[in-house]
């Protein structure tokens, strides 16, 4: 299984393929949630459309063997409105923090450690946009439980960790019933 992952610049149609939602008239989040839910359903496409079209893009995506399987948010926090305006996720200091707020994989390639290929590639992303600090903010899953697809999409503390992030702070935010806290991870 060869992964690959690309920033989103230029990539809509796969963004639209892992996020997208296809049912005519149907409503869905097209990770809107955190950049700015006010924008009615019908004009997110377009919104994402021009996210994807300029530098640094909206986020990453995975591909295994050439075919787009994942989708990770990932853009300065001063992108995401709801983070700006937020009173359960804090700030930790005054510098511009990358964050990462979601991930996506499709159906048909989950078990497979993508959200761990997802969030490497989101630090890259990060990285070489010139970043200097990024953060996320998981859900905290015990030791030997499992997390579901519904509070799963922040990411565990456990996938953070794994990537070298620490947790820096604590929030009162929740998903799926889960705390949720700050992690970051300092960039060279």
């Amino acid at each position: 299984m060869a992964v690959e992952v690309h920033a989103a610049v230029g990539r809509y149609d796969d963004f639209f393929e892992v996020v997208g939602v296809k049912k005519p008239g149907g409503s869905g989040c097209w990770c809107m949630a955190y950049r700015d839910s006010r924008v009615p359903n019908e004009a997110r496409p377009q919104y994402m459309r021009d996210e994807c079209a300029r530098e640094p893009g909206p986020g990453v995506l995975a591909y295994v063997d050439g075919e787009v399987a994942g989708w990770c948010s990932v853009a300065p926090r001063t992108s995401y409105r709801r983070l700006m305006h937020s009173r359960t996720i804090p700030f930790v200091d005054d510098r511009d923090a990358w964050s990462i707020v979601c991930f996506v994989v499709r159906a048909r390639f989950r078990g497979r450690g993508l959200m761990h290929e997802l969030l490497a590639g989101a630090v890259a992303h990060a990285r070489d946009s010139g970043a200097e600090v990024v953060e996320g903010y998981p859900v905290v899953v015990p030791d030997g439980h499992r997390v579901d697809l519904i509070s799963g999409y922040v990411g565990t503390t456990g996938l953070f960790e794994a990537a070298g992030f620490h947790q820096a702070s604590e929030t009162s935010a929740h998903s799926g019933g889960r705390d949720r806290v700050v992690m970051r991870r300092e960039l060279p």
